[in-house]
């Protein structure tokens, strides 16, 4: 089979899942694209994007532009005389970058294309109970994920998974389609289309720290799912009155069931065994949390953590 040289463009742990797999494959990465090293957490120690550690530690070529058009960084890469650029996990890219390589460039995205365009597929297909998800390759063009498909494989959501289950499932399936379809490149037989014209496709917008709040006046259901789809990260959150004090409380775990209770949504009950908080039409019990200042925990360890359960209540 004919061997492609590769250019890789990604940052995450996602992404380097696959450029390991296409290092490991026949094909050759003769360069990777990642973002600047970054200074971060309490000491400000220099941090370097899982890209670029496995590219270094595998004597691939590493570059990190502050600007993709800058002249100098497109013309070393237009020397790598590269086949394809392939992109996972990576930022917006300009129509001179993309369009260099004589094959194209293609991109790896976590969803069944065209539904949850955008930067948070991963949440959103569990936040909104989807029973199946996906990865999707497709040709980049000047539209956010919007290009050609060239294939396209269905993972199924398992019940009560959580995005970081599922995030995990979707990099090393996608990795494997990301070798797939440079192999179906190589041997010309990836037939392109277009993607479905759908009226309203599911959507899959960045989310910013007021989108993880959680809405306790919906649905059990919703806000199980909203929790789940959220966990890890960036965590959904609730805010805790102690006394007079407003603290911040993530919720990374839990169950429901449905009863008429006869409270207000949005209530707590609290005490040294059980803490619920009372929904549209059931009841919800934190099983994994974390209250600002503290160490995430289980639910018993966090009740043990309060002399009295007076005072305590969710702010409306």
């Amino acid at each position: 089979m004919k061997s492609l040289k590769v250019v890789f463009l990604g940052t995450p742990e996602f992404a380097k899942t696959s450029l390991e797999a296409i290092h490991q494959s026949h094909h050759q990465v003769v360069g990777v694209v990642t973002v600047a090293d970054k200074a971060s957490g309490r000491g400000q120690k220099i941090h370097q994007s899982p890209v670029k550690v496995y590219a270094s530690e595998n004597n691939i070529p590493v570059f990190q532009p502050e600007k993709l058009r800058n002249p100098e960084f497109l013309e070393e890469l237009r020397q790598l005389d590269a086949d394809v650029f392939v992109v996972v996990a990576f930022r917006m890219m300009p129509k001179i970058l993309f369009e260099m390589p004589k094959m194209g460039t293609f991109n790896l995205h976590a969803s069944l294309l065209p539904d949850y365009r955008g930067a948070a597929p991963i949440n959103y297909a569990v936040i909104n109970g989807e029973e199946k998800t996906g990865a999707t390759t497709f040709f980049i063009n000047e539209k956010i994920d919007e290009g050609n498909i060239l294939l396209q494989e269905e993972l199924a959501v398992l019940p009560d998974e959580n995005a970081g289950s599922l995030h995990d499932r979707l990099m090393e399936m996608g990795s494997k389609l990301v070798v797939k379809t440079l192999d179906g490149l190589a041997e010309n037989s990836i037939e392109e289309r277009p993607q479905p014209s759908v009226e309203h496709p599911k959507n899959a917008y960045k989310i910013f720290k007021e989108d993880t709040k959680i809405n306790w006046n919906a649905p059990s259901k919703t806000v199980h799912q909203f929790i789940l789809g959220m966990s890890p990260y960036p965590a959904a959150f609730t805010t805790l009155m102690i006394e007079n004090e407003e603290k911040g409380l993530k919720i990374f775990a839990g169950k429901f069931e449905l009863a008429d209770h006869g409270q207000n949504a949005g209530t707590l009950s609290i005490s040294k065994n059980e803490f619920k908080i009372y929904t549209e039409d059931g009841i919800y019990y934190p099983q994994e949390l974390q209250l600002e200042g503290k160490k995430r925990m289980m639910v018993k360890d966090f009740l043990n953590g309060f002399h009295s359960y007076e005072g305590i209540s969710l702010k409306s």
